[in-house]
């Protein structure tokens, strides 16, 4: 629909502008004259050269522009040009002293300054109409360079954001098979509900986020259930906690952001030799969203491959082509806590 409006947008604008043109010397010389007189002297000193005017603008504009200067023939261009333009001032003065004559039109003779002067300034107007057909074609063609480049870097953008979104399924999947797997032998009562509710967070993963943006309340719900099932594996030495809001106001966020940090502090936040603290923030303050993730620091062994460890890298590029210069993403290790902050204006 947009493209339509300007297409024909342009021509009607084209169209208006001459128009105007071509009736504002007839306007204002309207009460000095005669009618016929009017009529005359506006088209011999006025119609002509605008009509050479707009042939000289719509050769470059629609054929010369393209295909001699774009093309680097800058040479040629000007030269067919001032071959153009040296023809035209020619024939504007051949027909004006024809019209001049067939309408035994007078002029003072001697306050007429030298013909010669007439051509140099004919040549020179004649540049006018030749600049601005450049100036409109290098205008249209940069616009349009622009808006190309704009709409492949949308699509580049929508590929990078759905290529890292397709990394982040599997990456979460792959950590919950985990978790399911670690209870099959030993506790399979658990292991069942685990599967159980493991398809209810698949059905929200494959289904609920295929939109740009998700309500605040089914993320919050679905990092819920996901710490929940988390607790069905591990004993009652891990200590996990969270806060998020009951009462939330109706705004959207991109899906799959805070489930990151959740993932990434129970793949590195909890120990089988000591007694661990996790716990889960959320607060919305105003525009301002701030989610929060704290757990003991137990670097993983080099064996360890649970999980692909692409969570954080992941999430930073995610956050810098979602959340442009909106966002504030920190992470830090203080007396052996890892603490990872993360604030969206939304």
């Amino acid at each position: 629909m947009e493209l339509n409006r300007k297409k024909y947008l342009f021509p009607v604008l084209h169209v208006l502008a001459w128009l105007i043109l071509f009736s504002m010397p007839y306007l204002l010389s309207q009460g000095q004259n005669q009618i016929s007189q009017v009529v005359t002297r506006t088209l011999i000193h006025t119609w002509v050269p605008l009509f050479f005017y707009a042939f000289i603008f719509y050769v470059n504009y629609l054929l010369l522009i393209n295909k001699f200067l774009f093309e680097k023939k800058t040479i040629i261009f000007f030269l067919i040009n001032l071959i153009l333009i040296g023809t035209f001032v020619w024939a504007n003065h051949e027909l004006k002293g024809y019209l001049t004559q067939s309408f035994v039109i007078t002029d003072n003779p001697e306050n007429k300054p030298p013909r010669k002067i007439f051509w140099y300034l004919d040549f020179f107007a004649s540049l006018v109409p030749l600049a601005f057909s450049i100036a409109l074609k290098t205008t249209e063609r940069w616009l349009k360079t622009e808006a190309e480049q704009k709409e492949a870097k949308n699509v580049k953008l929508q590929s990078e954001i759905q290529h890292l979104k397709y990394q982040l399924q599997p990456h979460f999947f792959f950590n919950a098979l985990n978790n399911i797997y670690s209870l099959v032998d030993y506790q399979p009562e658990t292991a069942k509900k685990t599967i159980h509710s493991l398809g209810k967070l698949m059905r929200y993963l494959l289904y609920d986020t295929e939109t740009e943006k998700v309500p605040l309340r089914k993320e919050i719900d679905f990092m819920t259930q996901y710490i929940e099932l988390m607790k069905l594996r591990y004993s009652d030495k891990i200590k996990i906690s969270h806060d998020f809001p009951n009462d939330l106001p109706n705004i959207e966020v991109v899906p799959l952001l805070f489930i990151t940090l959740v993932e990434n502090a129970f793949k590195h936040g909890v120990s089988a030799s000591k007694s661990s603290d996790l716990s889960f923030g959320l607060k919305v303050d105003g525009t301002k969203l701030t989610f929060s993730a704290s757990n003991p620091n137990t670097p993983k062994s080099t064996s360890d491959k649970s999980g692909s460890g692409i969570g954080l890298e992941n999430l930073e590029k995610r956050l810098q082509l979602l959340y442009p210069n909106k966002h504030h993403f920190d992470y830090k290790v203080i007396d052996g806590i890892f603490t990872a902050i993360l604030t969206l204006e939304i």
